[in-house]
């Protein structure tokens, strides 16, 4: 898959999470990635006993679990025993569930039983709404943030969960109700398919469905494989074939309108992920800072520069990020709430995320804890920062002092990995924040733009307005990812 291929989907499924309208798929090969078995060995025990290879009917393990059924008289204790062993509800998310629970995503669908999406968005603050029955179909939970449709069970309820030929052949009579809901949301939203083999009978019937219903015209959806590779035991024949048979399967896929992106390794799909969460990001702007005193410019100026910088950043379509800085928030979010109103464009909160800090905590200790907490909790949903000015009045001595809230937000964006800009031109611990930088920016990997555009908004600026000009050209040669 090449990097322009990779960049087109990045860019059109970041899209898709601004309108509101993405959602994943996720299969067992999502939850191998922590250690859970895949279908294969979660029935090797099970082929064993029928004196099958379960690597070799791979192809069938729906018709193997119901082999073994058969077998032992339609008594699936086995099967449900194997579900316990295997998922335990203990297991901590990989990497992947917990970037894709901070995405704002509002459904997943999964064929996994384990808990891990759902502890996962438990983990990010989200209200989750499960539902693995079809009765819970019917029912909505109060100021739900997303929707986990567990369409073949959870592992808690194993006497219930879709394992079996008679399974899926009961499954629209039983459950079709998931298969309307599935239906609805893959044609009005986007999804991404991950750790998903499509072998899944239920998928092939829905998929189809849309197909032959809206032609050329349904969605775009996207899928993730791992590039087939020579396992330790194989024949260079034996790669080939695998090779064909996953050519083949893709280009049946583009039949749905699902396309498909190959990757070398389970570890580059992680990356993937945590790329669409960084180019997400990168459309929230964290401004940080404070003011006693304005040092060269006059209350007038100043002003007018915050005024106008509220303004530049909702006409730019980035959605803004503050937590009340001490001499600036009235200006900047006056001149943002304006423009809001005047664009009529979706909600104010889809714009402006403002929170003042919580000041009436008595206890300094405690005060500290939640402030690190409440600043990594606003400062999280930004994928750039910027840093104005940065001072104080020291309430002991009555001195205009460096601001040490900035310098411990400049920090926590640095650690969640945002775009740090200081923006020096308006002096104090901005201007200090901006010198520190200054060598790492000329040493690094961006562009000449970038790194001329960050110099301008370290030197002195004669008006408000040259100012938000270099501020605007930093911010457009900053890299989406």
């Amino acid at each position: 898959m090449s990097d322009r291929e990779i960049d087109a989907f990045v860019s059109d499924y970041v899209k898709e999470l601004h309108a509101g309208t993405a959602a994943v798929l996720a299969g067992a090969g999502l939850s191998a990635s922590v250690g859970f078995v895949d279908w294969v060995s979660l029935l090797d025990p099970i082929a064993t006993q029928l004196g099958l290879d379960s690597k070799r009917e791979s192809d069938h393990l729906v018709a193997l679990a119901q082999y073994h059924v058969n077998d032992n008289g339609d008594n699936r204790n086995a099967l449900h025993k194997r579900l316990l062993e295997e998922f335990p509800s203990h297991q901590t998310p990989h990497e992947n569930h917990r970037l894709l629970a901070r995405l704002p995503l509002s459904v997943f669908w999964t064929t996994n039983y384990d808990h891990l999406i759902e502890r996962a968005l438990t983990d990010a603050g989200k209200n989750v709404d499960k539902k693995w029955h079809i009765d819970q179909l019917a029912h909505t939970k109060p100021r739900r943030d997303v929707v986990v449709y567990k369409m073949h069970g959870d592992v808690d309820h194993p006497a219930s969960a879709v394992l079996t030929k008679d399974d899926y052949e009961r499954y629209m009579q039983e459950r079709g109700a998931f298969v309307t809901a599935l239906t609805g949301d893959l044609v009005s939203k986007t999804f991404l398919f991950l750790g998903f083999s499509f072998k899944d009978p239920n998928l092939d019937y829905i998929l189809s469905r849309i197909r032959l219903t809206f032609n050329r015209n349904g969605r775009q959806h996207y899928c993730v494989f791992r590039k087939v590779s020579l396992e330790p035991g194989e024949t260079p024949a034996e790669l080939e074939y695998k090779q064909r048979k996953q050519a083949l399967l893709i280009q049946d896929l583009k039949r749905f309108n699902i396309k498909t992106l190959l990757v070398n390794e389970y570890s580059d799909i992680t990356e993937l992920i945590r790329r669409i969460e960084r180019t997400y990001r990168r459309k929230t702007l964290f401004i940080s800072g404070s003011a006693e005193e304005f040092g060269a410019w006059n209350k007038g100026d100043v002003s007018e520069f915050l005024y106008g910088l509220g303004k530049l950043v909702v006409q730019r379509k980035y959605r803004l990020v503050s937590g009340f800085g001490w001499g600036l928030s009235n200006d900047l979010l006056s001149g943002a709430i304006e423009q809001i109103y005047a664009q009529r464009e979706g909600h104010i909160q889809d714009h402006l995320v403002v929170r003042p800090f919580p000041r009436a905590i008595q206890d300094v200790t405690k005060r500290e804890e939640i402030w690190h907490e409440f600043r990594r909790d606003l400062i999280s949903q930004a994928g750039i920062a910027l840093f104005l000015f940065g001072n104080k009045r020291d309430m002991a001595t009555g001195d205009v002092v460096l601001a040490d809230g900035v310098y411990k937000e400049f920090a926590i964006a640095s650690e969640l990995d945002l775009v740090t800009l200081p923006v020096g031109s308006t002096g104090y611990v901005a201007a200090d924040l901006g010198q520190q930088q200054m060598p790492i920016v000329e040493a690094g990997s961006g562009s000449d733009a970038f790194k001329k555009a960050y110099a301008g908004i370290q030197s002195p600026a004669n008006t408000p307005q040259e100012l938000l000009a270099r501020i605007i050209a930093v911010l457009d040669a900053t890299p989406n990812c």
